[in-house]
C-alpha cells in the first residue's frame, strides 16, 4: 500500500495529571472490531483517556477514527495502529513503539499515519526503544512534535524504521536542540517522498550531516539525495529526499489545475550516447497503476525518448504517475516508482521582504518603507499587520501607513526589534511572511549590529568615524609606555 496525506494545523496544549498512567489495554473482540472508539475493545471497558497508558501487546489492527482519540502515554507492540480520515490521536507523555525486547516478529510495533490522519505528540516519540518498530507516513499524514525529540532506535537493542512516503513529520519549536536522535545501529529514516521540519540548530545540522554519511538518513532506499532547505521555513531545516529521476511536480507536491507539464531526468543508458526511451503512466486512481492491470488506458508516453509530457488535470485530486526507462540493459524496462502530486490552487505566494535596520530621526521617529511582493495567479487582496513590537502593544510604537497596500511604509517610535507580517488572501487560500525590523541610536550603533562589521583602525572612540575627536585620544598618550622592564 502507498497512500498520500494533507497536513492538518489546530492543536490545544492539554496538561496530563503527574501521577501515574493506568495500564489500559488493546483487547479487540473480534478481527472486525478495530475501532479505537469501541470502549469494550480495551481492559477497562472504556475509550482511553489523558490518565491511561494505551497498551498494544500483540498483533491486532486498530484504527483511530476520531478526532478526539487521547492517551497519556501509548506503548505499541504489534498493531498495526492506523490514522487516517478524521482520526486525530493526542499523546501527552511518552509515545513508544517497540517498547520491550519482545516487541519483535509479529509483536513489532507499527505504526501509520495517512489520508488526513494527525498524531500530536506533546512530549516525546520513541521508535525502537528495545524491540523492532515501524513507523510509516504516507500521503496526507501528519505527525506534529511539540517536545524533546523523535528518537529512532533508542537503544543499542532497538531497531526503528522510518518511513515518509509522502505527508509532513513536524519536528516543532519546543522539541530538543537535537530533536532527531538515534543512538542504536539498527536506524533508518528513509524519504521516500513527504516532508520533514527539524529546529535549525547546530546539533540537528551536525546530527543530519553525520547520519547521511553513515546512511542513516537515505533517499527512495539509498539510490536519491537528501535535500535540506534552511530558507523555507525561518528557523527550521526542511527535509526531503529527491529520485535521481527528479520529478516534477515534486513527489507528494502540488500542482495547478489544468495543463501540468511532466518532467525528468532521463537515466545514463547502458552504452554512452544511446537514446533512452520511456514509458510514462499516469491516472488519479493509485490501484491502476499499483496492480497494473490494463498499463495501456493510462500510458501516456510509450516508448519515447522524451523528459516531459502534458497532461490534463481537475482541481482538488490528487494524480500518481511513474517513468519507467529502457536503458539498454537485460532488465529493461528499468522499473521507477510511483510519484504523486495534488493538483489544487497553490497558495499565494508572499516574501515581505529582506529583515531592515534603521535608526530613529531627530524628532524621535522614523518612517521606514517596507517593500513585499506577492505571487498568485488569482486576485488577491494583503494585510500587513504588527506581530511583536518593543513596548505595551496597547501603546503601539509602530504606526502602518497602508495597511493594505503591498508596499507601504511604517512610522516607528522606539528603540528595538519590530516585527511585521502580511497576508495575503485569494479567496480560497492564505499565504504569509514575516520581515524584522531593528531600530538603533543612530547610524553608527545600526552599522555596528551588522555581523560583519569592521571598525577602521584609527576610530579609536567607536563613533564609525576617525576625525579629531581620534586624534585628541592619540595625542593625549603620545609616546606613553606602559611595557614592563627588567626590575
Amino acid at each position: 500500500m502507498r497512500m498520500r496525506i494533507l497536513l492538518c494545523a489546530g492543536i490545544v496544549f492539554f496538561l496530563a495529571g503527574i501521577l501515574q498512567a493506568q495500564n489500559n489495554d488493546w483487547i479487540p473482540q473480534s478481527a472486525t472490531k478495530i475501532l479505537w472508539s469501541e470502549a469494550d475493545n480495551w481492559s477497562l471497558a472504556e475509550v482511553p483517556t489523558n490518565a491511561h497508558k494505551a497498551r498494544f501487546l500483540g498483533p491486532g489492527e486498530c484504527v483511530v477514527d476520531f478526532d478526539g482519540a487521547e492517551a497519556k502515554n501509548v506503548d505499541l507492540g504489534g498493531g498495526p495502529l492506523r490514522i487516517f480520515g478524521d482520526g486525530v490521536l493526542t499523546v501527552y507523555d511518552w509515545f513508544i513503539i517497540g517498547y520491550g525486547d519482545d516487541d519483535i516478529g509479529d509483536k513489532a510495533g507499527r505504526l501509520e499515519v495517512y489520508d488526513g490522519g494527525v498524531l500530536n505528540c506533546m512530549q516525546r516519540l520513541y521508535i525502537g526503544r528495545q524491540g523492532e518498530a515501524y513507523l510509516t507516513v504516507y500521503e496526507g499524514g501528519t505527525i506534529n512534535l511539540f517536545d524533546q525529540n523523535l528518537h529512532v532506535a533508542q537503544t543499542a537493542m532497538g531497531t526503528g524504521v522510518v518511513t515518509l512516503e509522502g505527508g509532513a513529520v513536524n519536528l516543532l519549536e519546543e522539541t530538543d536542540a537535537q530533536g532527531l536522535r538515534n543512538t542504536g545501529d539498527n536506524a533508518s529514516v528513509n524519504f521516500r517522498g513527504g516532508l520533514m521540519t527539524l529546529r535549525d540548530t547546530t546539533a540537528n545540522q551536525t546530527y543530519l550531516d553525520t547520519a547521511i554519511n553513515e546512511g542513516i538518513v537515505i533517499a527512495y532506499d539509498g539510490l536519491g539525495e537528501i535535500v535540506i532547505d534552511p530558507n523555507e521555513k525561518p528557523g527550521f531545516l526542511s527535509i526531503r529526499g529527491v529520485h535521481p529521476l527528479k520529478p516534477f511536480p515534486s513527489d507528494d507536491g502540488l500542482a495547478k489545475q489544468g495543463d501540468v507539464e511532466l518532467s525528468w531526468t532521463l537515466p545514463d543508458p547502458f552504452v554512452a550516447g544511446q537514446p533512452v526511451p520511456v514509458d510514462v503512466y499516469f491516472t488519479d486512481d493509485y490501484d491502476a497503476l499499483a496492480q497494473f492491470t490494463d498499463p495501456a488506458a493510462i500510458r501516456v508516453v510509450n516508448n519515447q525518448n522524451v523528459t516531459s509530457v502534458v497532461v490534463q488535470t481537475q482541481a482538488k485530486t490528487r494524480y500518481y504517475w511513474a517513468v519507467d526507462a529502457y536503458v539498454g540493459g537485460a532488465n529493461d524496462p528499468v522499473i521507477g516508482p510511483i510519484f504523486s502530486f495534488i493538483s489544487d490552487n497553490p497558495p499565494p505566494v508572499v516574501d515581505a521582504g529582506a529583515d531592515l535596520l534603521t535608526w530613529l530621526g531627530e524628532d524621535g521617529t522614523r518612517i521606514k518603507n517596507v517593500d513585499a511582493t506577492v505571487t498568485d495567479n488569482d486576485a488577491y487582496t494583503v494585510q500587513w499587520t504588527v506581530v511583536s513590537e518593543p513596548n505595551d502593544p496597547n501603546n503601539p510604537d509602530a504606526v502602518i501607513t497602508d495597511p493594505n497596500a503591498e508596499d507601504t511604509s511604517i512610522t516607528l517610535s522606539a528603540l528595538g526589534e519590530y516585527v511585521l507580517q502580511l497576508e495575503a488572501f485569494d479567496g480560497e487560500y492564505t499565504g504569509s511572511d514575516t520581515v524584522t525590523l531593528n531600530v538603533f541610536n543612530d547610524g553608527c550603533q545600526a552599522a555596528r549590529s551588522l555581523p560583519d562589521y569592521v571598525p577602521f583602525p584609527g576610530d579609536l572612540n567607536g563613533d564609525c568615524r576617525v576625525d579629531d575627536l581620534d586624534l585628541a585620544i592619540l595625542e593625549e598618550d603620545w609616546l606613553k609606555d606602559n611595557s614592563l622592564t627588567e626590575p
